[in-house]
């Protein structure tokens, strides 16, 4: 079984709506797990949170791709600032 972390919102009547569709290669029947935060746990910086967390991702794949950038290059240019 593959997992998929996607966002979503529960509408008043229970239906769920992913905030964008999932590329997948066939038609399936699936397993969903609903996480709700409690209601402390919901403040203005979420969004911000999950921008970091997509940021990591992506990073992270291209770590794992090996699309890096050598640390000695990232310091070039930076005696000057």
């Amino acid at each position: 079984m593959k997992a998929i972390k996607v966002m979503a919102t529960i509408d008043e009547d229970g239906q769920l709506t992913l905030d964008r569709p999932l590329i997948i290669n066939k038609k399936s029947r699936v397993e969903v797990i609903v996480l709700i935060p409690e209601l402390e746990e919901i403040d203005e910086d979420d969004k911000s949170k999950e921008a970091i967390l997509e940021d990591f991702r992506q990073a992270w794949h291209e770590a794992m791709k090996g699309q890096t950038i050598p640390v000695a290059q990232l310091w070039e240019g930076l005696e000057d600032v």
